[in-house]
């Protein structure tokens, strides 16, 4: 610890004290100034400080080793100082930490004027502080903290860009000063009466100064031309946000003033209109435009009262109450809905057919189906309960022929999806006394539509949910119910609306999905997939054209060869429907358009050597026909998005176990009439002695390839057990043969489903030979001519007929 005696002093002197000019101390110091300051200093380290030289602070002490410090340099002052000196210097990280290097590079030296004990312990002490001072290293921790430090001076020159640095610093800081009122008259008067820009710079500094990082930066710096510079960068954020304040401010207060500007000439001006016997504020006007509303619609006795009811409470509700709101919305609702207001309806069958041919390519005995049920509506304009339900795979035109009953029918159309739909307010609206309540999708169909018969379209009715949040499909049996559906009722309507006068159609994939009691309220009509000729056509006559209108080109810029269309179908888009081949048909159109933009292309006709370089090369590149050897069968098979032909095959291995061991994903109904076949084949080839052997020596494996897709139902029978009797007899099956039906364990055949579809799905994939069970005559006959174009059935009621037919 340094002490004052003269000897002391002369010894510090010569080890490089420095002299302080007599006008850097404060005045309120009296004989507390030195003339030298002491190498060896009593620290204090502390958090979060901003102190410069020229400023008097309190400081209040709570650790033990610091309040020891300050009371026994008090109490020894007169063998050290009449005010003895601490240094006070910030901390990087926390308080308590002793460590050199957890200390600023740079502190204030001061002198303790007053010190005040505290009631909670503490001691708080008055310092002036007096010079920045570098820290060179740390002679004592404990138990009080002594550092060995250099003395600081102020660096400038009086010139004319320090002064006028000096003045811009003082201009801006009177910019913010003026409205912010954490600056108080006594810091303005103190920044006019300071002494020097060094001071000034200090000055402002401890005002603006929020953290230690800018504050070491800025206590660091001894020039005082750069740190000017640094404060005038302080101001000009402290602007910024000062700036951004006040806009926020006045934005506010804008949005403020404008609402009650508002509110008061709303007021003004029903004054005025009650005067002069003009009143139309809010509440009469929706009177009056719910009354004339009213006055162009049939409503029921019911709808009536109702009506009457909510507008004698409209006119007892106050604007501003929430219940006006509902209520308002309530009447609006009741008057959009078009009570009575039916849509002209053209039962002309020459232009009802004359659409459908022209809209869609084939499909004969639906549309003669369609047209049938025209008929009857011309003949009895009030018939109801006719709910027609399209089902097939995607692609094949289902909503496009609801959209082209609408315009037969001169209806107007509206079309909802219901797939996924887990909730029944979907269907039959919420309760008027939720939040945010609104009508089911019927009645906003009925408003949007604006008459009461137009045609509603219901798409995916096969995909729709069924948990604890609702069961939407039990709602719609109300809808297409014909007892039902004369008195709808809507929960947030709660009035019976006659929907029957709507032509509902529905759309699904299959009908397995669809439930029981809604399916019987349907007619289903199926749709099956296309064949080639039919796609090809298609194409041709609707889809090149409409792609080369939405992409900005004409017939004798792009065009497509048949051989081209043909490929696109068998090597890109081997689907049921023709939503892939529009697809590729589509980006076929936008490569050459853009070829055509840039400059690259002009008329263009597309042949097959052309698809690879356009398009990439086919997804499909397998032979449709397999080569076919023992084991080997072709089963046609049902599928929701159309047929498919299904290659079974089955190999035997050595093996003492005499198992059957069936993959490809084969559901439970499949499996066991896999596990039937080879009974029926074990049985039937008995007394064969070479058959035998091989079935007493080997495991047989049976497999349906493409093993990543699910496959069941019965129909596989015949097939699976033509591949298990090839391959034990070592025969092949006849090829372009291709077979479905089911089969019993006494080897009879029974009649399957699907037989249009897996018809086409043989075409397909160019199979001529079909065998199918005798009890499907009546669907074979069902099937257009076109399709049955270039086949043979063979009709079959036991297995040994399809064994003597496929090995012939």
């Amino acid at each position: 610890m340094a002490t004052a005696n003269s000897k002391s002093n002369s010894k510090q002197k010569s080890s490089g004290g420095r002299k302080i000019a007599p006008s850097m101390i404060s005045s309120t110091s009296r004989r507390a100034t030195l003339e030298v300051l002491p190498e060896k200093l009593p620290l204090i380290p502390v958090n979060q400080a901003v102190i410069f030289p020229g400023m008097i602070v309190p400081m209040v002490l709570s650790q033990d080793r610091h309040k020891n410090m300050i009371s026994f340099l008090l109490d020894h002052k007169e063998k050290v100082t009449d005010a003895p000196l601490i240094g006070v210097i910030a901390l990087k990280n926390t308080i308590d930490s002793q460590d050199d290097k957890e200390l600023m590079k740079f502190g204030v030296v001061g002198n303790i004027l007053k010190k005040i004990n505290l009631p909670d312990g503490s001691l708080s002490i008055l310092v002036n502080c007096i010079k920045r001072f570098e820290l060179k290293s740390i002679l004592q921790a404990k138990p009080q903290m002594i550092g060995l430090v250099e003395y600081l001076d102020d660096v400038y020159s009086k010139d004319i860009e320090t002064e006028a640095l000096a003045r811009t610093v003082v201009n801006q800081f009177k910019l913010i000063s003026q409205d912010n009122p954490l600056i108080t008259e006594e810091m303005r008067l103190a920044m006019v009466n300071v002494d020097g820009p060094g001071r000034l710079s200090d000055l402002l500094a401890s005002i603006l100064i929020r953290d230690n990082e800018t504050y070491a930066d800025f206590l660091g710096q001894l020039d005082v031309k750069k740190r000017l510079e640094k404060l005038l960068n302080l101001l000009k954020k402290e602007i910024d946000v000062h700036n951004f304040q006040t806009k926020i401010y006045n934005e506010i207060n804008q949005n403020v003033g404008k609402a009650q500007r508002d509110y008061f000439l709303n007021e003004q001006i029903k004054l005025i209109q009650k005067e002069l016997g003009q009143s139309v504020d809010e509440k009469t006007a929706a009177t009056t435009k719910f009354k004339e509303r009213v006055a162009k619609l049939q409503f029921s006795e019911e709808a009536q009262k109702r009506f009457n009811d909510e507008m004698e409470k409209l006119d007892t509700l106050a604007e501003n109450s929430p219940e006006f709101g509902v209520t308002y919305n309530y009447l609006d609702w009741m008057t959009s809905l078009p009570w009575g207001i039916s849509a002209t309806e053209n039962y002309d069958l020459k232009y009802a057919k004359k659409i459908l041919h022209h809209d869609h390519y084939g499909l004969d005995d639906i549309k003669e189906r369609i047209l049938e049920f025209i008929a009857v509506k011309k003949l009895k304009k009030n018939s109801k309960g006719s709910i027609i339900c399209f089902v097939g795979p995607p692609g094949v035109g289902k909503t496009s022929l609801g959209k082209s009953i609408a315009q037969a029918l001169k209806r107007p159309f509206f079309r909802f999806s219901v797939g996924g739909m887990h909730d029944e307010a979907e269907i039959k609206g919420h309760r008027r006394t939720y939040v945010g309540a609104m009508p089911g999708k019927i009645i906003q169909g009925l408003k949007r539509t604006g008459v009461i018969n137009p045609v509603f379209m219901i798409d995916e009715v096969d995909k729709l949910g069924n948990d604890y949040r609702g069961d939407p499909s039990s709602a719609l049996l109300e809808v297409l119910d014909p007892e039902q559906n004369v008195e709808f009722s809507d929960h947030y309507l709660d009035l019976s609306f006659d929907v029957g006068n709507v032509l509902f159609i529905c759309t699904a994939n299959q009908t397995d999905t669809i439930p029981q009691p809604l399916l019987d309220r349907m007619e289903v009509i199926q749709l099956a997939g296309y064949i080639q000729e039919e796609k090809i056509a298609i194409a041709k006559k609707h889809i090149i054209p409409k792609q080369l209108e939405k992409n900005g080109l004409t017939q004798k810029q792009l065009s497509f060869n048949s051989d081209a269309i043909k490929e696109i179908i068998q090597g890109y888009a081997r689907e049921a429907g023709v939503r892939g081949l529009e697809k590729w048909i589509e980006r076929i159109s936008r490569k050459h358009a853009y070829n055509i933009a840039m400059g690259k292309s002009r008329n263009r006709v597309i042949k097959p050597r052309d698809l690879e370089t356009l398009i990439g090369p086919p997804y499909f590149t397998d032979s449709t026909q397999p080569r076919m050897r023992p084991g080997m069968s072709i089963g046609l098979a049902w599928t929701p998005l159309g047929g498919e032909a299904l290659t079974i095959e089955s190999v035997g291995v050595k093996s003492n176990d005499m198992s059957l061991k069936l993959t490809g994903q084969l559901g439970s109904v499949m499996t066991e009439s896999a596990n039937l076949s080879w009974t029926y084949v074990k049985k039937a080839l008995s007394g064969n002695k070479f058959a035998k052997k091989y079935i007493d020596e080997n495991s047989i494996h049976l497999h349906v390839p493409a093993g990543a897709v699910p496959k069941d139902g019965p129909s596989a029978g015949i097939t699976l057990a033509t591949s298990l009797y090839t391959l034990v007899t070592n025969q092949k099956i006849r090829k372009g043969l291709a077979m479905t039906g089911e089969l019993t364990l006494t080897g009879a055949v029974l009649p399957v489903g699907g037989i249009r579809e897996k018809i086409i799905a043989a075409k397909r994939n160019d199979y001529k030979e079909i065998i199918l069970p005798r009890s499907n005559k009546r669907d074979l006959k069902e099937i257009p001519s076109s399709i049955k174009k270039g086949l043979k059935f063979h009709l079959v009621g036991d297995m040994s007929q399809v064994l003597k037919i496929a090995l012939n």
